[in-house]
């Protein structure tokens, strides 16, 4: 069985989508219906624009979305219906299009609220994730809870590797800890402590948008990012979507359930390419992987 995957915050880059715009119809009318429910220019943000100017959230999040999306929209053969679908983060919201949970205009109006809610957080409170290199999530988990600074496991990325998010005291002493312990420490470069609960005035925010937005039952099972685990009730999807920003991202737990529920074949959908497949390859060496 094949599964279709999204990724998230990190899959931009520059010149991004212009191929689809030049060379399909379909992805012409999205982009130019993208520029009007945001009310600007995206799309010369994404072909034209610098690396720095993709890395705002404002402009990452949707980008990335849309990207994402025409690609599944352009590439995907007529009908065709993956077994699963998944999205690592905000890719949660592309893999909701492609099943049939939400509409592309509904989703593309989540995801912007979410990035101005997630930057308004990023302004207000100062936070910093780094990612740990070991293959001993106990650890990580149980340092995390010892120290007394905001800190907690955000992505669980692959069996030995997982990043960890919080105020940048907090980070900065679990990262001190865990290298005593001879974990590997890498600081990320990120505009704040994204899954965890810094990001709570952006959750309250988006919480009441969700919560108004028509979801439909999609048409194969989405697992979704606090779970790790296959549904295709709207309720389930909207709560989970509303944890989602400050719950952990669960995408190795994800993947392994996924392979035990007898898929064996990933496809990776937009973004710069091969970023979860590389996270699925170091999960299950086993599986089989193609970009769309």
């Amino acid at each position: 069985m094949k599964a279709f995957l999204f990724p998230g915050q990190g899959a931009q880059f520059e010149g991004m989508g212009k191929d689809l715009y030049e060379n399909h119809e379909i992805a012409r009318q999205l982009f130019d219906q993208a520029n009007e429910i945001l009310g600007f220019d995206i799309t010369k943000v994404m072909f034209e624009g610098t690396a720095e100017e993709l890395r705002q959230t404002k402009i990452t999040q949707p980008a990335i979305f849309l990207h994402s999306v025409i690609t599944a929209k352009v590439k995907m053969d007529k009908d065709e219906v993956p077994a699963a679908v998944a999205g690592h983060s905000l890719g949660e919201f592309s893999a909701l299009v492609v099943s049939g949970a939400m509409t592309f205009e509904a989703a593309l109006q989540l995801v912007y609220k979410r990035a101005l809610a997630m930057q308004k957080s990023c302004d207000e409170t100062e936070g910093t994730m780094a990612a740990i290199m070991t293959p001993d999530m106990e650890l990580v988990e149980t340092i995390c809870s010892e120290v007394d600074a905001a800190v907690v496991p955000a992505n669980y990325n692959t069996p030995s590797q997982l990043v960890i998010s919080g105020s940048l005291e907090g980070v900065a002493e679990a990262s001190k800890r865990l290298e005593e312990k001879g974990a590997r420490v890498i600081p990320l470069t990120v505009g704040g402590a994204f899954h965890s609960p810094l990001m709570d005035s952006a959750k309250q925010s988006l919480q009441e948008a969700i919560e108004s937005t028509t979801f439909s039952t999609p048409n194969c099972p989405i697992y979704q990012n606090v779970t790790a685990k296959p549904t295709t009730s709207v309720d389930e999807i909207r709560t989970n979507l509303i944890n989602q920003l400050t719950g952990s991202v669960r995408w190795s737990q994800t993947i392994q359930t996924m392979m035990a529920d007898g898929i064996e074949h990933f496809v990776e959908v937009g973004g710069k390419g091969r970023i979860l497949l590389g996270m699925v390859r170091k999960i299950n060496r086993k599986a089989q992987m193609e970009m769309l």
